[in-house]
């Protein structure tokens, strides 16, 4: 996880999850309409997961 994709999922946390599939894009944008902190922590979480 680079420090730019970490400033970006501050900022705008389903640009961030971009390249991680349709279903991590919407998740994270749905979450993010209901709240920022709860976008930013998703789009955290997707992108610490060593599985991708």
């Amino acid at each position: 996880m680079s420090i730019w994709r970490v400033i970006l999922s501050i900022f705008c946390p389903p640009l961030a999850v971009l390249d991680r599939g349709c279903g991590s894009i919407v998740i994270v944008f749905l979450l993010w309409l209901c709240g920022w902190v709860p976008g930013v922590i998703a789009a955290l979480v997707i992108l610490n997961n060593p599985k991708r």
